[in-house]
């Protein structure tokens, strides 16, 4: 499972598991990656809800 994250600067990877972490950047400075991963830590749970429902239907 991860956030697809897309930005006018880059973009990047996250995985939510088994851990919250960066899979890959692409432009995106280390300020906004450290953003970034603190909303999906924020998040976690509404954010890996969401996902099943998209792709579980």
């Amino acid at each position: 499972m991860h956030v697809p994250v897309t930005a006018p600067d880059g973009e990047a990877k996250i995985w939510m598991e088994p851990a919250v972490e960066l899979a890959l950047n692409k432009g995106l400075r280390d300020i906004e990656i450290r953003e970034i991963i603190q909303i999906i830590h924020e998040r976690h749970d509404e954010i890996k809800n969401h996902w099943h429902r998209h792709f579980r239907g």
